[in-house]
């Protein structure tokens, strides 16, 4: 969503590149029983109409469901507020209830995420001007009223930091974002660290990811990972959904990290990355048997919209379930200004291989993959 990026070299670990990609993705039509295919594997036109923009005008969205209620958090510019509908789409009419400001004028207020941890509710969220931009959290016993003063996140090595999140998986609690190797603005990476608790980091950082492919470099420089979201798919392993190329473009997009059967979510080489963007607007960047988006351009910052926003609550293998993303309407001109929350659905896609070369370990990993649906 920024213009302020990142740099080079990761801290625990370095990703170089990962060369030219083959793919082989095959997809399973049992997941979708009900919706006939073309030969490419992709529901048919009719299948893909929009369930459609909302009426809000604003970027990051971040939802989770509790009982029947869905708890939205978006950005003001100055602070942060929270909003509660009984429907993903009813989010943009209910009230915004002001939760937080930024008193203490730090300024570039970017991309809240509201988790639930322990029965409380955690709001991570960037702050800073230019290269100060770190992560800061907020939590409250409730959605909507009650949070204290922000706390700054010490994450390791204490570089440029955005769109941060906390998930549980296996066990361990995990901070994910997007950040500079160094303090000057080259890329931006995914890095991963342990939690001791929802407000402490704990151990090294670790690259997990670096925009490296040429359908992540099609905008830059800088080039860009941020806006990472973790889910479980229906064989528990790890995924770590980001988006890819600058949110200034039409090119932005979601590509996916899917983190192989029994592997380190620390070490870069058992992550293995989808061959191309699977949600876009750009036909050239998607992987193959993915298509382009009809309705939006430059989809991407989605949310996953979540039972208490908890990875293990993830959906199964079948139906679409929801999700939420920000973009631009085609025909309208292409600028922050006019991004719009927008709903959607997605769900799992399986035998699908992610391929690599000239990198330690396998070169190929199956398993599941995630279709998007506008």
């Amino acid at each position: 969503m920024r213009l302020f990026r990142r740099s080079s070299t990761p801290a625990a670990t370095t990703l170089s590149a990962l060369g030219a990609l083959a793919l082989t993705a095959t997809l399973t039509a049992a997941l979708f029983l009900s919706a006939p295919t073309t030969a490419q594997g992709a529901p048919p036109a009719a299948e893909l109409a929009p369930q459609g923009q909302t009426s809000l005008r604003a970027a990051d969205p971040s939802v989770l469901r509790v009982g029947s209620t869905y708890i939205g958090v978006q950005s003001t510019g100055g602070g942060i507020a929270v909003r509660q509908a009984s429907s993903t789409d009813g989010l943009a009419t209910a009230p915004a209830r002001q939760v937080w400001s930024d008193t203490r004028d730090r300024g570039e207020v970017w991309a809240p995420e509201i988790v639930m941890d322990g029965g409380r509710y955690y709001i991570y969220f960037t702050a800073g001007r230019g290269a100060a931009h770190r992560m800061f959290v907020i939590s409250s016993a409730t959605p909507d009223s009650g949070y204290g003063a922000e706390t700054q996140l010490a994450l390791p090595d204490g570089k440029w930091a955005i769109d941060g999140t906390l998930f549980t998986f296996e066990g361990q609690r995990w901070f994910v974002w997007s950040g500079w190797a160094g303090d000057t603005n080259v890329e931006q990476n995914l890095y991963i660290a342990r939690m001791s608790s929802p407000t402490q980091p704990t151990g090294a950082r670790y690259v997990i990811s670096q925009p490296r492919e040429s359908w992540e470099r099609v905008v830059g420089n800088p080039f860009i990972n941020e806006s990472p979201e973790a889910i479980k798919d229906p064989n528990g392993q790890l995924h770590i959904v980001y988006s890819a190329n600058g949110s200034w473009s039409e090119q932005y997009c979601l590509a996916d990290l899917r983190l192989r059967k029994g592997g380190d979510p620390t070490y870069v080489w058992d992550w293995y990355k989808s061959n191309g963007c699977l949600f876009g607007s750009n036909r050239s960047t998607m992987m193959a048997g993915w298509d382009p988006t009809l309705y939006v351009n430059g989809p991407g910052h989605h949310t996953f919209v979540l039972l208490h926003g908890d990875i293990n609550t993830s959906p199964p293998a079948g139906p679409r379930f929801p999700s939420m993303f920000h973009a631009v309407p085609k025909g309208t001109p292409y600028s922050w200004a006019n991004r719009y929350w927008y709903t959607g659905t997605f769900a799992w896609w399986g035998n699908t291989t992610y391929s690599r070369a000239n990198v330690p370990g396998p070169n190929t990993d199956t398993g599941w993959s995630l279709k998007f649906f506008e």
